[in-house]
């Protein structure tokens, strides 16, 4: 069986973040520990970006400070997430070896300097990579502080260099086979695109004007795959000397180039990076849908790898995180499924490229107010754990969502450029969220079976198999409710006849999609009871087989703006947020689908995990919250009865 999460939680929740010693002389290492225990401290990330002090020249190994470093830690009890540096390989690299620097599509290499400056499909790179990673799991495989393995970090780079470019071509020989299948995916007989030969084949480089879009899609789907293949090669070697610790990578939050559904599958522990704006009125509903996507993939506890304890340094203007925020933000992970809440980093740094982003100890040494807060939250995680790890949420509703549609959907030649599918999930996600309503997410080929209602905000591109997916979900008794732009291609980016898949149609009732009318941005439409906002469709439903809500006036004048077949629903625009709330906890509600909590005052966000209760306050003044009966309150250790207050950002965790 593979390892988990809880092989290195061992019913705890770990707390702690990446620590960069080497960046600080050796003599702070022993105050770090000191700072670590007194904030409770469990499980610190090492080496993220260490490659070039563990390999300073070719083939050199410099290991002593790291093993110093590992007994130190574990002598504290401190757990240790071993990385390998692979995200940010040493400058040596990439002079004596060219062949290993990344190309974007205009053919201008990325250099040394920064970081991910690695081509995923250099064999060069791939040989130094395996040979560190091979190093460092013989040398502390067997090590007491180790706990976990961290394969490189938030891999996103895209190379469109010629070795990329060979190695696309192979990719797409193993999945096409024959050139004639090739074009045929491709449409290539669309301008004069036809291929005669594989070497002719390139990635989606620089080009006069709009590019073809399934060769970008099917660059995307290489991108990721060439990446995973980085992932799991290192991973494999890990697991040869410690086959029972676990092995995670970072994803980046609803990141656009890996397909995080596959990528989830290679992982023992899921984990993710999350860093809301604390000045963005819906910070925390981002937070929340980031967390229930990463359970999600996890099917389980998730580990929360990195968020910031303050400002971070990459927004035009970075804001630090008022009194509590943190705090709440931390738990707020924890209700929706973390067993780990880490953080970037733990001690700022004073020199380099993020020198101004936050850490668990800021530039105000341990008498500011961020490590003051992180003492308090680790104190209150540790005296939670017990009760919360390994716990799990069940959610009645699924959200689907799938990278490949995501990816389809993006191309420069859509209807409307206004359309953006993360602002589209997020508003549906939204929606529910502030209904009171919990969600997974799951994938349109996953089974269904054990949701009440599911929720496609947009799925551009489904293939048959999803199509058929979804009929049988709706046919066994479910209840589907769809947003627009669904269902019109097929895998291969091609538009299905009749402007979306025949099936679904008849499943909505629709007779015919004349034309999708896209909107302006600032424009609505009126609806009948609601403005519609982003994109709006001529429709013409089949007599009598669906209720309709109508367009009011306007080009669409009576046709229907939703329609509704049975438990099949059919959005054709976007709602603005108060009508999306509304239409969709109407849905939930006849499908059987209850809040957490009924009354909640605003702002108040409700999740039960296992047998637990969390209440979490996200505005600035105090609330009571009815919660009939008797509990305990596991944070301060008090009993309450019929109602709760929670102060500013206040938070609570209720057992009966």
């Amino acid at each position: 069986m593979r390892p988990a999460l809880s092989d290195a939680t061992r019913g705890r929740i770990l707390f702690g973040g990446d620590y960069n010693p080497e960046q600080w002389p050796e003599e702070t290492w022993q105050d770090d520990v000191r700072l670590m225990t007194r904030a409770r401290v469990n499980s610190v990330t090492l080496g993220v970006f260490s490659w070039s002090r563990l390999e300073p020249e070719p083939g050199a190994r410099e290991f002593g400070w790291l093993d110093r470093l590992m007994d130190l830690l574990h002598a504290n009890g401190i757990g240790v997430v071993l990385a390998t540096p692979t995200s940010s390989p040493p400058p040596w690299m990439g002079r004596l070896h060219p062949d290993t620097l990344p190309r974007d599509a205009d053919g201008h290499t990325e250099w040394w300097g920064g970081r991910q400056h690695f081509s995923h499909s250099s064999a060069t790179y791939r040989r130094y990579a395996a040979a560190i990673t091979e190093d460092l799991a013989a040398r502390y495989g067997t090590h007491p502080a180790l706990t976990m393995w961290h394969i490189n970090n938030e891999y996103c780079t895209a190379d469109h260099g010629d070795e990329a470019a060979a190695a696309f071509r192979r990719w797409l020989r193993q999945r096409y086979t024959t050139l004639d299948a090739l074009n045929t995916a491709w449409g290539t007989a669309f301008w004069s695109q036809g291929y005669d030969t594989w070497d002719g084949i390139l990635p989606p480089r620089r080009a006069h004007y709009l590019k073809n879009p399934a060769q970008v899609l099917d660059f995307r789907r290489f991108t990721s795959d060439m990446l995973l293949e980085c992932y799991t090669a290192e991973r494999d070697i890990v697991r040869r000397y410690t086959p029972h610790l676990p092995v995670t990578t970072n994803f980046m939050p609803l990141w656009i180039g890996q397909d995080a559904w596959r990528w989830a599958g290679e992982e023992d522990v899921v984990s993710v990076d999350l860093y809301p704006d604390p000045r963005d009125p819906l910070g925390a509903q981002h937070g929340a849908l980031v967390q229930d996507l990463t359970r999600s993939q996890a099917r389980g506890p998730w580990m929360l790898m990195e968020q910031a304890a303050g400002p971070v340094n990459w927004r035009g203007v970075n804001h630090p995180k008022p009194r509590g925020l943190n705090r709440l933000w931390s738990f707020q992970a924890v209700a929706r499924g973390a067993d780990a809440v880490c953080y970037f980093q733990w001690r700022q740094s004073r020199q380099g490229a993020e020198k101004f982003h936050s850490g668990m100890v800021g530039h105000a040494g341990e008498q500011g107010r961020t490590y003051q807060e992180i003492r308090q939250l680790g104190a209150e995680l540790e005296r939670i754990s017990g009760d919360v790890s390994g716990g799990r949420i069940d959610a009645d509703i699924a959200v689907l969502h799938d990278w490949h549609s995501w990816w389809a959907g993006a191309h420069e030649g859509r209807p409307s450029t206004l359309v953006d599918l993360p602002e589209v999930l997020t508003a549906w996600h939204r929606a529910l969220w502030e209904a009171h309503l919990t969600t997974d997410f799951a994938h349109p080929e996953h089974d269904l079976s054990g949701y009440r209602l599911v929720v496609v905000p947009q799925l551009y591109l489904l293939t048959d198999t999803a199509v058929t997916n979804l009929l049988a979900y709706v046919r066994g008794g479910g209840t589907l409710v769809c947003g627009f732009l669904t269902g019109v291609a097929d895998e291969d980016d091609r538009v299905r006849t009749g402007g979306m898949d025949a099936r679904l149609r008849e499943l909505f009732g629709i007779r015919t999609l004349h034309e999708w009318w896209p909107l302006e941005a600032g424009e609505t439409v009126e609806c009948e009871g609601f403005r519609g906002t982003l994109w709006s469709e001529e429709i013409e439903p089949e007599p009598g087989a669906a209720e309709t809500v109508p367009y009011r006036g306007g080009e669409l004048d009576g046709l229907p703006a939703v329609l509704r077949r049975g438990r099949a629903w059919y959005v054709s625009t976007l709602p603005e947020p108060d009508a999306l709330r509304s239409l969709l906890a109407g849905i939930a509600a006849g499908a059987g689908v209850r809040p957490v909590l009924d009354g909640l005052p605003v702002g108040v966000e409700a999740v039960r995990r296992g047998e637990l209760l969390f209440l979490l306050n996200h505005g600035r003044e105090q609330v009571t919250v009815q919660v009939p009966g008797t509990h305990r309150e596991l944070i301060g250790g008090t009993d309450v009865t019929d109602a709760v207050t929670l102060g500013r950002h206040g938070v609570a965790v209720l057992r009966s």
